[in-house]
């Protein structure tokens, strides 16, 4: 039987929080609609203290900011960004165009076609976000998007150049100095100066994802994303400091991001327990790690593998790392997670900056419908059929009693109209 041996905040906690947010995105969305550029640049002297000229970066300006750049941080860009666009050009390599005879004269098929514009947030904040440039930007490139544009922030009044330079080596098309609630609006509503897109994508803050849910139908979205999340299952095999470990590297994320470890032995929950208390006390980010930890982070103890797969499916976590003796056991059983981490020597933060995977996964139990941000979500199957005059006929017969039986008689009427013009041509 689980038990809960720590737990994070009240749900209800949770809500009312989410519910002020909700209230006052809807209303900043409005006046964007109503103002465009104006409440754009009202909104960014409010929140970020930043008001440009031009929101838009020259590519003279782009230059400058890339060559301002240390060479060693251009290259582990460079690095990161080709094992991501590697591994997104083999699953697109997985999607093929179809098309097949399913019966004589029949022929259906699908064509994978790419949105036509897209627009990327990439977070700034507490942490500038390069990787989030790789993960949207270069992904929406592979996947053969014309137009690319990407916002990020200013922090603390300056321009991230390490993050424009990951953004520019992306193939950003269109690069904003422009951050929250006022990025996400002009690029879907847009403004005298913003051209609207036709895609949002990419992590964010509460706000941030907050907009985004209440700009899609206007325009489409990658996910619904919240608070990162990360989930351990460890057995007796695994030890307390690497467990301590990754749960602080994504607690310290935000003051809300949950961090929870299930695991067979209450030694190493104990242990576990121990051990990041003795982390906080030299974690640099500490401050973030240990609110975090302290409100959201949970502990299970479960009897066997088989309830922490059941567990950790309820869960449905957006990272969950694996370190039992046999990690491929929850790669086979395990059907909720936005990304799996198999093994000690793997890791979140692996998957995070670097090694290939995306890193803009499902949170908040969306992970229980949908996986991450990858190439095929800016693409649109779509179908098509060609059909012959004799198999227009057969067909129409078919498709003229079944519209009847629905009591669609204007469908019926196109069957009919088909057996009529093409039946004739059979005799």
């Amino acid at each position: 039987m689980a038990i809960f041996l720590k737990e994070g905040r009240n749900p209800q906690d949770v809500q009312e929080a989410d519910t002020k947010v909700r209230e006052s995105v809807s209303k900043v969305i409005a006046d964007i609609e109503a103002k465009g550029d104006e409440e754009v640049r009202n909104l960014s002297e409010k929140f970020d203290k930043w008001s440009p000229e031009r929101f838009r970066l020259s590519d003279e300006e782009i230059n400058e900011i890339v060559n301002s750049v240390p060479e060693q941080v251009v290259n582990d860009i460079r690095f990161a960004q080709e094992q991501i666009k590697n591994f997104a050009e083999h699953q697109k390599d997985s999607l093929r165009d179809i098309e097949v005879q399913t019966q004589p004269g029949v022929f259906l098929g699908h064509k994978n076609i790419p949105v036509n514009s897209v627009g990327c947030y990439i977070p700034g904040g507490r942490y500038p976000m390069v990787a989030s440039s790789h993960m949207s930007i270069l992904t929406a490139k592979v996947a053969g998007v014309k137009r690319v544009i990407a916002c990020t922030p200013p922090i603390k009044g300056e321009i991230p150049a390490a993050t424009v330079t990951a953004m520019h080596l992306a193939g950003a098309d269109e690069i904003y100095i422009l951050g929250g609630i006022q990025a996400m609006g002009a690029m879907a509503i847009g403004t005298e100066t913003i051209e609207p897109v036709d895609m949002l994508v990419g992590p964010g803050n509460a706000f941030v994802a907050e907009a985004k849910r209440q700009l899609f139908g206007r325009v489409g979205i990658d996910l619904f994303a919240g608070p990162t999340e990360v989930l351990v299952i460890a057995d007796e095999s695994s030890d307390a400091e690497i467990v301590a470990t990754d749960l602080l590297g994504q607690a310290e994320h935000g003051p809300n991001s949950p961090a929870a470890l299930i695991t067979t032995s209450r030694k190493l929950a104990n242990e576990t327990e121990k051990e990041i208390e003795r982390q906080l006390q030299i974690l640099p980010t500490a401050d973030v790690a240990e609110a975090a930890w302290k409100d959201y982070g949970s502990i299970l103890l479960v009897d066997t593998l088989e309830e922490a797969v059941v567990e950790a499916d309820k869960l449905a976590y957006e990272h969950v790392e694996v370190l039992t003796e046999d990690p491929e056991y929850f790669l086979d059983n395990m059907t909720n997670y936005g990304a799996l981490f198999l093994g000690p020597e793997t890791n979140v933060a692996y998957g995070d900056k670097v090694i290939g995977t995306n890193h803009t996964l499902p949170t908040k139990q969306a992970a229980r419908y949908t996986g991450g941000l990858w190439v095929g979500k800016f693409l649109k199957t779509c179908t098509y059929q060609r059909v012959t005059p004799e198999a227009s006929a057969h067909i129409g017969e078919y498709a003229s009693r079944l519209c009847d039986l629905e009591g669609f008689k204007g469908h019926k009427a196109q069957a009919d109209l088909r057996v009529r013009r093409y039946g004739n041509k059979q005799q």
